[in-house]
C-alpha cells in the first residue's frame, strides 16, 4: 500500500505496507476412526512489512481440525507469532508496549458443536507469549436459530495479560450481541450491540434491508455509539443512513 493510503473506513487494518502470505491444506476422510468424517491438517503463514523493509508483523499457525459425523468438531494448534514495535504505544491507560522485538508462542484449542443444530456453542481458547508478557484469551460464543427466520449470536471475548511493567497486569472484556430476523429471503431485520469494558464503550447498529437482486435494494441504518469518555452535554453519537441501489440489465 501506498504511504498515503488511509485505512480508516475499516476494511484494512494498516497502511505502509507489503504482504506475503502462504497455505498449505490437506482433508482425509477416514473409514472408520474414532467416528471421525474428516481430518484438515494445515499451516498457514500471514507476515507484513513496511515499505522500508521493516517486518512488522508475522502468523504461522499450525493446526488439524477434527469434525466428527456428529457434527461435532475439535480444532488442535500453535501459533507462532512476531510483532515488531517502533514507537512505545499505550495498550490500556498507563500501561505501555517499549519499542522492539516481539516473538512468542501459542497454544489454541477450539471446540464447536454442531452447527446445523438449533442450540450450538463454540468455544476458543488461546494461551501464550504477548509482547514480552502472557496472556490467556477465552472466546465462548452462543448461537440459536429459530427455524428459518430467526438466528442469534451471543459472544464473550476475555482478555487475561500480564506484561512485565507496572501496572501491566490486566483483563480486557468484549461482549457482542447479534440478532436477526427474517420476514422474507429478500426482506431481513438485524442487530448488532457491542460493550468493550476497557472503554466503557456501547455500539448499536440496527440495519433494515429490503434486496431485489445481488445485495441490491434498499438499506436503512442507525448506528449509535454511547461513549462514557465524552466530555459535555452530548454523550451519544447518531447515524442514520438511508441507501438505495439498482441493477440494470442493459444487455
Amino acid at each position: 500500500m501506498a504511504e498515503n493510503f488511509n485505512p480508516e473506513v475499516g476494511f484494512l487494518r494498516r497502511r505502509d505496507y507489503r504482504k506475503a502470505e502462504g497455505r498449505l491444506f490437506r482433508t482425509y476422510r477416514p473409514d472408520d476412526f474414532w467416528g471421525l468424517h474428516e481430518l484438515r491438517p494445515h499451516i498457514a503463514y500471514n507476515g507484513y512489512w513496511t515499505n522500508d523493509g521493516y517486518y512488522e508483523s508475522g502468523f504461522v499457525h499450525v493446526d488439524n481440525h477434527w469434525e466428527w459425523r456428529s457434527g461435532h468438531e475439535i480444532h488442535t494448534g500453535v501459533n507462532f507469532t512476531h510483532e515488531g514495535v517502533q514507537e512505545a504505544f499505550e495498550i490500556v491507560d498507563g500501561v505501555f508496549v517499549e519499542p522492539g522485538e516481539y516473538d512468542h508462542e501459542e497454544a489454541q484449542l477450539v471446540f464447536i458443536t454442531n452447527q446445523g443444530a438449533p442450540l450450538s456453542l463454540d468455544m476458543t481458547a488461546r494461551i501464550g507469549g504477548f509482547f514480552g508478557g502472557d496472556r490467556m484469551n477465552l472466546v465462548p460464543t452462543v448461537r440459536y436459530r429459530f427455524g428459518e427466520t430467526f438466528t442469534s449470536e451471543l459472544t464473550w471475548n476475555y482478555n487475561d495479560v500480564d506484561l512485565p511493567v507496572p501496572g501491566g497486569d490486566f483483563e480486557v472484556n468484549v461482549a457482542r450481541l447479534r440478532l436477526s430476523y427474517s420476514f422474507s429471503p429478500k426482506i431481513l431485520l438485524q442487530a448488532l450491540v457491542q460493550y468493550d469494558d476497557r472503554t466503557d464503550l456501547v455500539a448499536t447498529n440496527l440495519r433494515f434491508s429490503w434486496l431485489q437482486t445481488a445485495n441490491a435494494g434498499l438499506y436503512l441504518v442507525y448506528n449509535e455509539i454511547d461513549d462514557e469518555t465524552v466530555v459535555g452535554p452530548i454523550e451519544k453519537r447518531r447515524e442514520f443512513v438511508i441507501k438505495y441501489s439498482r441493477i440494470f440489465d442493459l444487455l
